[in-house]
């Protein structure tokens, strides 16, 4: 029996609630933005196209050494552990950057996440931190030990970046004028389950979250958190096994609300809605579902670790994620 386990119920202190995190500061014209590849490799006729992009925002994308580089052996990795982990630290701890974007996911973050200098990083400040997919590792390691809003948004070397012109606006309007992209859905955007919520915002790859519970520094509690969540290519039953292990090791006790992304190659939707309309359904919270985040044709870019209100209407009024503050200051 461990020592936590023979303290009585009553004794046992009671789960954090979610308090909002660190606002970075907004990008101005010139900014330099580093490219970083910490999981899988990018193809360059998608990375180049991706960097022309964020250039004509006014922007001096730097590639990080690594982030064309393709692992001798393990071909799924953008390089070894090491060379990943240290472009990102030398990335945010260089003074000249202003932000850092992520060229793709894939797989490899949990691989590398210990082994960034995170002290390091926190002495080096706030700064703006960008991906979705595998890099929601990172996304949770910031906010547990940087205590930094981050944005799970799309990655230069993504075809939905390079064709989705929403996608692109989404990301740009949230860089330079965050205040104008504080209510956040697409058109399609529906209530699952009814009702209005707040939190603070966290989340990302529901695969992913699920993958971390357990490892070192993991977040303990999610309690008052308003949990964004989406997926790609996991079938309908994968998609109930990862909630059923969320639900069981308690990540989900007590959040406010849910608000679902997209579930690009789960299987046929209302596979899947009826998977999230079980799982979720039975938490008692307010849930939203195609809110239009993630790995489907538009990604919109979400940020993690804000206050804001859920609002899942009953009458079948557009369903709305907004944020209290703007992403960044």
């Amino acid at each position: 029996m461990t020592p936590e386990a023979r303290i009585p119920e009553e004794r046992k202190p009671a789960p954090r609630t979610l308090e909002p995190l660190t606002r970075p500061a907004r990008l101005r014209p010139g900014a330099r933005i580093a490219v970083v590849s910490p999981s899988g490799p990018v193809p360059a006729d998608r990375l180049d196209p991706g960097l022309d992009i964020l250039r004509r925002w006014g922007l001096e994308p730097v590639e990080a050494p690594h982030a064309r580089a393709v692992h001798p052996e393990l071909e799924y990795l953008a390089g070894a552990d090491e060379a990943r982990a240290r472009d990102l630290q030398e990335a945010w701890c260089d003074p000249s950057v202003d932000a850092v974007i992520c060229a793709r996911g894939g797989y490899g973050a949990h691989r590398m996440v210990d082994l960034v200098d995170w002290a390091a990083m926190r002495a080096a400040g706030p700064k703006v931190f960008i991906g979705y997919s595998d890099i929601t590792v990172l996304h949770e390691a910031f906010a547990e030990r940087l205590g930094l809003v981050t944005l799970h948004g799309p990655m230069v070397g993504t075809e939905t970046f390079l064709k989705d012109p929403d996608t692109q606006e989404s990301l740009r309007a949230t860089l330079f004028e965050p205040e104008t992209v504080r209510t956040l859905g697409l058109p399609g955007a529906r209530t699952l389950v009814p009702g209005t919520a707040r939190g603070v915002t966290f989340g990302g790859c529901v695969s992913l979250l699920a993958a971390g519970i357990g490892t070192p520094h993991a977040r303990t509690s999610a309690r008052g958190g308003l949990l964004v969540i989406e997926d790609t290519t996991e079938d309908p039953y994968s998609v109930d096994r990862i909630l059923t292990h969320l639900s069981r090791a308690g990540a989900l006790a007590g959040i406010a609300g849910v608000a679902c992304g997209s579930w690009e190659g789960c299987g046929p939707y209302e596979q899947v809605r009826a998977v999230l309309a079980d799982r979720l359904g039975a938490l008692g919270v307010p849930v939203v579902e195609e809110l239009g985040f993630g790995h489907g044709p538009t990604g919109l870019t979400i940020p993690l670790g804000v206050p804001a209100v859920l609002d899942a209407p009953a009458d079948g009024g557009p369903a709305t994620l907004t944020t209290e503050v703007p992403a960044l200051i």
